[in-house]
């Protein structure tokens, strides 16, 4: 029974087998043959652009941090019981403007003391030369030790007027030391003492923290290399401006100008601290905030610029890829002297008004078709 089945299957099989062998060994046709090469051939979409002649800013570019141009922490200068406090959180106030107010009762009985201890001096001292001036009246009748005597007692009270007065001073000051004012303009922070209780001068914390912040500065580092371009600047012309931008780049904070460069470089991470100050009129930089600083060092006039992603390096150097006439490309040797702000200056190597490939090279080689596309401003690089 098994044979009979076997041999009733064994012609299907073969027939099967023949037909797949027969489709798979079989001639190409003539059209699938004439599209082969067209597909080979294909252009390969590439992003273009321009060479271009423009001025040129070079810009540095360091990570800074935002500081307050001055911090004071407002303290009190005498003992006593806080009855006010003037100002609210978070308040912009005018140096001189009133802050808090200590009980000063106390005080006001000591100047009037010393003021009225002084006035007891003055009439002693008056008294004193008048008796002074009779003795010198009655000639010969008063004594030479009685004449001097009373002399040394007018200087001695003299100088006690003189202690009087300072003494009144002094009360003066410690009394005007009850009223606590700004000593600068700015913005307060948190209150760190609330009414009633009792301060002292050697209170560590004080009563507020007030911080300037217009204008405001921004200590930044930059490479030990591009020193000396900032400071051949800094001497030669105006002051350098300087840009605060957000940590990602993508937003203007505001436009300042350099004050200094530090005396010395980081010798563990190369750098030197630089410091900028900026009007921040709007309150866009807050102290403590982390920017990204690009200083501008100088301009270039009138010089050959590419988009950046058009720069490619390779073992002999930086090229960039040319497209020919016939949509070909082709490399071109070039010299970059500056790239930032998603532009690179071009020495050498390229003209103006020269169709360059931006994006895409990962696929060309010399001689490759290709079909190219406007750049972007995508294509344009970060600040």
């Amino acid at each position: 029974m098994r044979r009979r089945i076997v041999w009733a299957i064994a012609p299907i099989l073969l027939i099967a087998a023949g037909a797949v062998t027969w489709h798979f060994m079989r001639p190409t046709p003539k059209a699938a043959l004439d599209r082969a090469p067209a597909a080979a051939s294909a252009a390969i979409p590439v992003t273009a652009g321009t060479s271009e002649t423009s001025d040129f800013p070079v810009y540095f570019t360091g990570l800074g941090t935002v500081q307050a141009f001055n911090t004071v922490t407002v303290k009190v200068r005498v003992d006593g019981q806080l009855n006010k406090a003037a100002f609210t959180e978070g308040q912009d106030v005018k140096a001189g403007d009133l802050l808090a107010q200590i009980d000063p009762r106390t005080f006001q009985a000591t100047l009037d003391q010393a003021k009225a201890t002084k006035a007891k001096d003055e009439a002693q001292l008056e008294n004193a030369k008048l008796d002074l001036q009779r003795l010198l009246k009655i000639g010969q009748f008063a004594t030479r030790q009685s004449v001097d005597t009373q002399g040394a007692l007018i200087r001695q009270l003299e100088a006690q007027v003189q202690a009087d007065a300072a003494a009144i001073e002094n009360a003066q000051t410690q009394l005007d030391y009850t009223t606590i004012t700004a000593p600068l303009s700015g913005r307060t922070g948190l209150r760190l003492v609330d009414a009633g209780n009792i301060v002292h001068a050697t209170d560590p914390n004080g009563l507020v923290v007030i911080t300037q912040l217009q204008p405001i500065s921004v200590v930044f580092t930059l490479p030990q290399d591009q020193l000396q371009d900032v400071i051949k600047q800094m001497a030669s012309g105006p002051p350098l401006k300087a840009i605060a931008m957000t940590r990602t780049g993508q937003q203007q904070l505001g436009e300042g100008t350099l004050a200094l460069v530090d005396n010395q470089i980081d010798s563990g991470t190369g750098t030197v601290r630089l410091k900028a100050t900026f009007p921040n009129e709007d309150h866009a930089l807050w102290p403590g905030q982390f920017v990204n600083v690009r200083l501008l060092v100088r301009t270039l006039q009138q010089v050959v610029t590419v988009p950046s992603p058009a720069v490619q390096r390779g073992p002999n150097g930086m090229f960039v890829y040319v497209i020919k006439d016939d949509s070909t490309v082709a490399m071109q040797p070039v010299t970059v002297t500056a790239m930032t702000g998603g532009r690179a200056v071009v020495e050498k190597g390229l003209d103006a008004g020269t169709r360059i490939v931006v994006s895409g090279q990962y696929r060309l080689q010399p001689g490759t078709q290709v079909q190219s596309g406007a750049a972007t401003a995508d294509n344009s690089g970060g600040p």
